[in-house]
């Protein structure tokens, strides 16, 4: 069970590295001096990190065998990705929507509703379990494994970007009056966006 859980653990960490919606949103946040919010960030985007994983285990083989369900998570993903570059690039000047607001000023929201919409946690996980399982590192023929599994995914994750809520504010003291810096996590996502669309309609 130890070693299911470690080997999750280490996965979910790696994984959890490239940037993405989710951890630059937290970045984003510790940046603005909202390490709380952040972290509140980081707890729920394990918590429904936790539901993906899980559902990825469950469904491995169904799922593998449908490429146009792949598909349309990337599809969703680039959509993600590209709104959110928008919303962060939007001038800050003009008054945002009540909703937008929100989101915005809630750490643990604004982690359930990112995470929520970046369903390529599913197949990443679909991925990752089918090469494990085939390299014999798990056997999850178990609940108590499953279990084990997923939460060494949740655990992995939420350490990870509670590290980058805890670094970004370290280096805020630096770059804190850089207004370039402020608009790199929308540029990000614009070209995330855009890379996963022109991947969808398998132009690279």
């Amino acid at each position: 069970m130890t070693l299911i859980f470690s080997i999750a653990f280490i996965f979910s960490f790696l994984g959890s590295i490239p940037p993405g919606s989710i951890n630059l949103s937290v970045i984003q946040l510790s940046l603005d001096s909202r390490l709380s919010a952040a972290l509140r960030f980081a707890l729920a985007a394990a918590l429904i990190e936790y539901p993906y994983a899980f559902i990825a285990v469950q469904f491995e083989g169904w799922i593998t065998s449908s490429p146009v369900i792949i598909n349309n998570f990337k599809l969703i993903a680039a959509s993600v990705m590209l709104l959110l570059g928008v919303v962060n690039l939007w001038p800050q000047k003009k008054s945002p929507s009540k909703i937008m607001e929100t989101i915005r000023n809630s750490g643990f929201r604004k982690g359930v509703i990112i995470s929520l919409l970046n369903p390529l946690a599913i197949p990443f996980w679909i991925g990752v379990t089918a090469y494990l399982n085939h390299q014999g590192w798990i056997n999850l023929e178990t609940v108590d494994q499953v279990f084990v599994y997923v939460l060494g995914i949740s655990v992995g994750t939420f350490f990870l970007l509670a590290l980058l809520a805890l670094l970004a504010k370290k280096l805020r003291p630096i770059i804190a009056e850089s207004e370039f810096v402020k608009l790199i996590p929308g540029i990000v996502f614009l070209i995330l966006g855009s890379y996963a669309l022109l991947q969808y309609f398998e132009l690279v």
